[in-house]
């Protein structure tokens, strides 16, 4: 695992267990558990692409997505999510190798 996935690794690692740890105090009808649930369900399909070593891949078309992309959105599952990840993304993007 290179150096970038290690650190998405722990970090996507924190991420669930903070996550994990909100579920615990939300009622299940509280509106923010659903947006939790739905974050923790693409944190841990992450963490498997990565532990199964296909993580970066685009699942529609299986090409490798920007590493830049990934940086800033570990868990983009294709291309075509980061084509609207403007209205999505609420930090100034700016890719972390310029």
């Amino acid at each position: 695992m290179n150096a970038l996935r290690e650190k998405l690794y722990l970090e996507l690692r924190q991420t669930k267990y903070e996550l994990e740890h909100s579920l615990k105090n939300k009622a299940k009808d509280d509106w923010m558990a659903a947006i939790l649930a739905e974050e923790l369900k693409d944190v841990d399909s992450a963490l498997t692409k990565i532990e199964n070593g296909n993580y970066g891949q685009c699942e529609i078309s299986g090409e490798l997505l920007p590493e830049e992309l990934l940086y800033m959105i570990p868990t983009l599952k294709s291309l075509k999510d980061s084509e609207n990840v403007d209205i999505f993304y609420k930090k100034p993007i700016q890719t972390p190798f310029s």
